[in-house]
């Protein structure tokens, strides 16, 4: 499997969950949602910022790829800081399909920027076998976060 598609499998997983969370109504279930996707982004940013990003850094010799990393990073920093909010946020409150809605709004947006430029052009710049080999070392690390 290459590395885009692994965090395409990873992007798909968390849009399930905020399908899920923001059709519940029941506040353990959307307790319990909201812990599944921060800790599903909490590896998935990990993984991005420790192996991904910086292979296509490296590669991305152009004025745009480096844009599209450090916007990355950035976004990764915003979503951060959401996440850190949600464990205070009473799951019966009113604001938290809002809180919700706004993380989902900014990973659709992360998510569309990676798909339609970055991992594109990551390969046609890493090729299919660094791609393969990045995403050994993501699954690996991955599995690392999840113990």
């Amino acid at each position: 499997m290459k590395a885009t598609d692994f965090l395409k499998k990873q992007h798909r997983e968390v849009e399930a969950l905020f399908g899920k969370v923001l059709k519940s109504d029941a506040p353990k279930e959307r307790k319990s949602l909201a812990a599944e996707i921060s800790d599903k982004l909490e590896v998935h940013t990990t993984i991005e910022e420790e192996i991904f990003y910086p292979a296509y850094r490296e590669s991305a010799t152009t004025k745009k790829g480096e844009d599209l990393v450090l916007e990355a990073y950035e976004e990764h920093h915003v979503v951060k800081m959401v996440l850190a909010e949600l464990p205070k946020v009473d799951a019966s409150a009113e604001n938290f399909e809002a809180k919700m809605t706004v993380l989902k709004e900014l990973i659709e947006h992360h998510v569309e920027e990676e798909e339609k430029e970055m991992f594109p052009d990551a390969e046609k710049k890493l090729g299919k076998e660094h791609l393969d080999e990045l995403a050994e070392a993501m699954e690996k690390r991955a599995s690392q976060l999840t113990r």
